[in-house]
């Protein structure tokens, strides 16, 4: 048995319920805390949450899960350090140069949101040629969130809608939340079941506003480095037993 095969044989083995969400969103957070319960610089937390990457996209894939979104880099980020924005960029650079062989291998698409071209040219390069090399991939897809926010993602659809209905290329009265939605950064994607933030913290953090309208959120006291397969399948397991009524009965 291989071993993805086994993986899947033991999520599967969790108890709890049947159902798989399509598209679940993770806000990986608790890099900083990690390292700081053991004493070790920020730079180890955030390595071992690219360790943390790597277990939970395999075991997405295990799960079945088609679309797992992960906010990698937020556009408030830039607040931190210039030493700390540095580590995350290389570590980046290495999670794509490292990984990339295995996304085309195991047929996952790799996309990404938010506006990273404010990275440098090298890393921006690096990024769009590994999304074109795995863009005729057919399987299951790795959403990766760099310098996104939600308010700047919602406030360019609303400057572009403008900008069209000044134009007379588009009647106001057609502007609907389907509109809307295609003009997101995640047009295309499986409308977001479950949201999860590790950490214990219980905010969103700019993070998918308008896609978690309707999500399942779970917030998880589990340090994203900490966090893993077994994790994973506990969140859908716990998934599973939700009763979702979109407003109805």
């Amino acid at each position: 048995m291989s071993g993805l095969a086994a993986q899947a044989t033991t999520l599967a083995a969790v108890p709890g319920g049947d159902a798989v969400p399509r598209h679940v969103a993770i806000i990986m957070d608790g890099n900083g805390r990690w390292a700081k319960a053991r004493h070790l610089p920020r730079f180890a937390g955030h390595k071992a949450g690219v360790e943390a990457v790597r277990r939970v996209t395999r075991a997405a894939r295990a799960l079945g899960i088609e679309a797992l979104t992960l906010y990698a880099f937020s556009s408030e980020n830039w607040r931190r350090p210039e030493a700390e924005i540095g580590d995350l960029m290389g570590l980046l650079r290495l999670f794509i140069c490292s990984d990339i062989d295995e996304m085309v291998r195991e047929n996952v698409r790799l996309r990404v949101i938010g506006d990273h071209g404010r990275f440098a040219p090298d890393l921006v390069k690096l990024v769009d040629d590994a999304v074109a090399r795995t863009a005729r991939n057919s399987g299951p897809l790795l959403v990766i969130a760099l310098n996104y926010g939600a308010q700047t993602e919602l406030a360019a659809v609303a400057r572009r809608l403008a900008e069209e209905a000044q134009a007379g290329q588009l009647d106001p009265a057609t502007i609907d939340c389907d509109l809307i939605e295609r003009r997101l950064d995640t047009d295309g994607l499986p409308p977001l079941d479950l949201l999860i933030r590790t950490s214990g913290e219980q905010r969103l953090s700019n993070f998918l506003l308008w896609q978690a309208a309707y999500a399942e959120l779970l917030f998880v006291e589990t340090l994203w480095p900490d966090f893993d397969a077994a994790a994973l399948a506990a969140a859908v397991a716990a998934f599973g037993q939700r009763q979702r009524r979109y407003g109805g009965l």
